[in-house]
């Protein structure tokens, strides 16, 4: 398979993202569908793995664990942080975009726990929290590296000032944005920031959501 520079990465070009193995369009497939689509991509020669605390409020993370963690060391790990599921009055889960440094730190504890694995490889803020300045949020991911628990950092959704914002705190490895049949927005600035900064572009959802 065709391989891409991913930040420090080398990666096959087509990622695996795994938010609909329990999360957003229909009804969520098996336990059982969801290990075979991994172990098969997995064999088709992907290497990039892609997922968020966010995808089923924490259990595409468990999925990935579970069924991925002995191949740990054939891919490399994309996940997100900064919106996930929080209870609300009637205890149901709702989302929550969260930039704070602390639970961006506790997101990612989670989300080893349930990844079954001891580092991220690449850990997105996955929306930008606009209550807590981009450098604040950055700067925790940054303790993230020093710390050990994350190789990279990512951001998902930013415009190219925010990025260059973000990119002067702490070096930024990879921006995530939907790039597809329905939108062409980051050939706004995004891309052209990317290029002067270095930073790798991660088109999402790029055949649209499986329209065609």
């Amino acid at each position: 398979m065709q391989q891409r520079q991913l930040g420090p990465f080398q990666v096959s070009a087509i990622g695996l993202g795994c938010m609909n193995i329990c999360h957003a369009y229909g009804a969520p497939v098996s336990e059982q569908q969801a290990e075979r689509v991994l172990l098969a991509a997995l064999d088709a020669g992907v290497t990039h793995f892609d997922t968020a605390a966010l995808y089923g409020f924490g259990a595409s993370e468990t999925l990935v664990g579970k069924y991925l963690a002995k191949h740990r060391t054939r891919f490399t790990l994309a996940s997100k942080c900064g919106m996930q599921g929080v209870p609300n009055a009637d205890g149901v889960k709702v989302r929550v975009i969260d930039g704070r440094p602390d639970t961006i730190k506790a997101t990612c504890e989670a989300s080893l726990k349930r990844l079954q694995t001891d580092v991220i490889d690449l850990y997105y803020l996955h929306r930008w929290d606009k209550q807590v300045p981009i450098e604040e949020s950055v700067g925790a991911l940054g303790d993230l590296v020093r710390a050990g628990k994350i190789r990279s950092v990512g951001l998902s959704e930013v415009s190219a000032h925010t990025l260059r914002k973000a990119h002067a705190e702490h070096p930024i490895a990879a921006l995530q944005t939907e790039y597809s049949l329905w939108t062409r927005n980051p050939e706004i600035a995004v891309l052209q920031a990317c290029r002067e900064l270095g930073v790798s572009f991660v088109a999402f959802s790029p055949v649209a959501r499986g329209f065609l």
